[in-house]
């Protein structure tokens, strides 16, 4: 039987000023415990089975003497019992968690989710597409919902409406819910599987999107237009023609050619390395320097302190918008990125470099392993 300590009031206990673990009397085991700054608060070591604990009953004066004392006793009366509280303080946290979680929303999921994967979206547009897809279509239906309840019918109501319609739109909207609706079960608000996901599942539901339309090709200028469009071009002036001028020149995409900057250009091998993070496959690309595009980079002027080949006034990059306003300007039925068609329809037709070197001037993976 525990011995119980000399019972000592209210007002000795305040008075306790230095640190330490004092037997406060009334139930054996109760301790006023007395930090080095002084803080004070109630330990109840009690044997648990072969174990001695020490349980932690508050911060006083905040719990008074009498409610300790009467905490310490329902402890022992459990332990009498054949429970163990720390067992039930446990499974109240876990079952209070657990109950915290399944109040998670979709919403609230899908804003933890972008944070966390902040640093590996492409660019900032990539990030932007996501929070417009979800704001646009899922919130409105599950967002303000607990993802615990988040089921197949849900889904259906939001990409039903825009499958047929819209179905890039939609097929990557399903997989940035998939993508969120996992990243929530390993952290625990639901589970069971995962209602977005395609195979197996909502591919017995909807459509194949491949099979709903074919594929929208950026519109290209033809080969036999193409000598007198870049002659055209050569007389024009201005940041954006010359942009335009090396964008067909190296067979780039017009991000980065936008984006380009003097660092990357190596004027005496003649090679401009576009880094893995601003290329679409994520590798590094090295595009060998015509002597045309040579001559091209040795006559544009610099802005101090700018780091861009082709800037804007302010020296920011260009906008996407200026070389497609410069050919629409010219009356040209095209786009600046379907340049990159007419420069592999040259390579096909007017030239005899292998087709895989074509594709790789295109930075293009090739999807083939064995040729690869």
């Amino acid at each position: 039987m525990p011995k119980v300590a000399k019972e000592l009031s209210p007002l000795a206990l305040k008075n306790i000023s230095q640190p330490g673990l004092y037997a406060a009397g009334g139930v054996a085991g109760l301790h006023l415990q007395v930090s080095p700054s002084l803080a004070k608060s109630w330990i109840m070591r009690i044997s648990i089975g072969c174990k001695r604990r020490d349980i932690g009953l508050g911060g006083f004066p905040s719990v008074p003497l009498t409610q300790a004392r009467e905490k310490g006793r329902q402890l022992r009366e459990q332990v009498a019992a054949g429970i163990d509280p720390i067992a039930v303080r446990k499974e109240a946290r876990i079952a209070l968690e657990s109950r915290q979680a399944a109040l998670v929303t979709f919403e609230k999921c899908a804003e933890r989710y972008m944070m966390a994967k902040a640093g590996e979206w492409k660019n900032a547009k990539h990030h932007q597409q996501w929070v417009n897809t979800l704001k646009v279509y899922a919130y409105p239906v599950i967002g303000g919902l607990p993802v615990s309840e988040i089921t197949l019918a849900h889904i259906t109501k939001i990409l039903e409406p825009i499958w047929a319609t819209k179905t890039e739109t939609a097929s990557r909207l399903r997989g940035r819910i998939e993508t969120i609706l996992d990243w929530s079960m390993v952290h625990g608000y639901r589970a069971g599987e995962n209602p977005a996901r395609w195979r197996g599942h909502l591919d017995k539901v909807l459509p194949t999107p491949g099979r709903l339309q074919s594929v929208k090709h950026h519109k290209a200028l033809p080969l036999e237009n193409m000598p007198e469009f870049f002659q055209e071009l050569q007389q024009k002036e201005g940041t954006g023609a010359k942009a335009l001028l090396f964008t067909i020149l190296t067979a780039a995409r017009t991000s980065e050619v936008l984006l380009a900057t003097w660092d990357e250009i190596d004027l005496r091998e003649g090679v401009w390395t576009v880094p893995a993070e601003r290329m679409k496959a994520k590798r590094e690309h090295r595009v060998p320097l015509s002597a045309a595009a040579l001559q091209l980079l040795s006559e544009l002027p610099r802005m101090k302190d700018c780091k861009f080949l082709f800037p804007s006034p302010r020296g920011k990059n260009l906008s996407n918008m200026v070389m497609l306003t410069l050919m629409r300007r010219m009356a040209v039925d095209a786009v600046p990125h379907g340049f990159r068609s007419t420069f592999r329809d040259w390579c096909g037709e007017r030239t005899n470099y292998p087709r895989d070197l074509a594709e790789m001037a295109l930075a293009h993976m090739i999807e083939n392993k064995v040729e690869a």
